[in-house]
């Protein structure tokens, strides 16, 4: 069961993960408050579907006024977003994600997977982030770092430092990564993960350690072990078909 941004972050939140202060809002006309209550001058506004690309396909924008996130909002809320993971039907747009914005030095990719056949859990980093892994393990396999972690023993100090060394990060940021890894791992375990993905996880101009984005998968075959979580679902995001099996503990495959 996939999550969106904001539900992920909300996860973040919870485990002590730097995120930025944001809003979600159902309604174009709610943009107004939600950017005053967040502050600042210039906001983010993401709309909110299970699938990558959106912002080549317009899903995200940098507004400097209200007016410009209603204006926004009501473009998307109701409305079918495509990109390039999905298909020519897209996703619905029922939510939208306000932030405040952040100030970006560097941007670094992070993210955490099941190993079924050596039974751990696979920390994949690179000093290469907002792009494509896929392409940098084409293009540049040197940049990125693959650490097993054994989910009994949760992450050690000594993975985290061979992570950061990958991500190029200093000592205070590697003080920081420490805990954050740490903290990653044990959200992958407690809430029955099966895929986390940062990226961009940020460095920002103060040279802090920010989790700009956040996908999360959860394993279906535990949700009933995790009622909270499954309160998330959105049945829009996903083929009707397996929407309605799943009310029956059920699962389907559209071939």
């Amino acid at each position: 069961m996939n999550l969106h941004e904001f539900q992920g972050k909300e996860l973040f939140a919870k485990y002590g993960l730097p995120v930025s202060n944001s809003k979600v809002i159902y309604e174009a006309e709610d943009a107004h408050k939600a950017c005053r209550d967040i502050g600042g001058s210039k906001w983010v506004v993401k709309a909110q579907v299970h699938a990558g690309g959106r912002g080549k396909a317009g899903g995200v924008e940098l507004v400097d006024t209200p007016e410009d996130a209603i204006s926004f909002a009501k473009k998307w809320l109701g409305k079918r977003l495509v990109t390039y993971q999905t298909d020519e039907k897209g996703q619905l747009v029922n939510s939208v994600l306000i932030e405040e914005c952040t100030d970006i030095a560097e941007e670094l990719y992070l993210s955490a997977v099941v190993d079924r056949d050596s039974q751990r859990v696979v920390f994949i980093g690179s000093s290469e982030g907002g792009v494509n892994i896929e392409e940098v393990a084409k293009n540049s396999p040197e940049k990125i770092i693959y650490e097993p972690i054994d989910p009994l023993c949760g992450a050690q100090s000594f993975q985290a430092r061979k992570i950061a060394k990958v991500l190029k990060l200093n000592n205070e940021q590697t003080k920081q990564f420490t805990p954050m890894l740490k903290n990653l791992m044990k959200l992958f375990i407690e809430k029955d993960l099966s895929l986390l993905e940062i990226n961009p996880l940020v460095i920002t101009s103060g040279g802090l350690l920010h989790c700009l984005d956040a996908k999360i998968n959860i394993d279906s075959n535990a949700i009933y072990r995790q009622p909270e979580i499954a309160e998330m679902h959105d049945p829009s995001q996903e083929d009707p078909r397996e929407s309605e099996a799943a009310k029956n503990d059920l699962s389907y495959v559209s071939l």
